[in-house]
């Protein structure tokens, strides 16, 4: 199954979550915080202006980005988890 959003939306997949702290601590899956930095898979066409034409996106598929905490909804494709999110959301890209 492929997803595609629409408009300004953008799918993300979520970075996994470090396993162990700068100290060394070994972390439990139940005391993992979600990532807030992601990789780009797809964008929408972009939000349609008042003429009619459609914005440009400020990244691109590939980017790695982070994103505020609450951002997007969690879809589930073929077993994986993504994040679709408005392009709003994303604070930042990565180099």
């Amino acid at each position: 199954m492929k997803i595609k959003p629409l408009g300004d939306k953008v799918l993300v997949k979520r970075l996994e979550a470090e396993e162990v702290t700068k100290g060394g601590i070994v972390l439990p899956d139940t005391a993992k915080e979600k990532p807030r930095e992601g990789k780009v898979i797809a964008l929408g066409k972009g939000r349609m202006l008042k003429d009619g034409k459609y914005s440009q996106f400020q990244v691109k598929t590939g980017d790695k980005v982070l994103f505020s905490s609450y951002a997007g909804t969690e879809v589930k494709i073929n077993g994986e988890e993504y994040l679709v999110m408005n392009e709003e959301d994303i604070l930042a890209i990565v180099d």
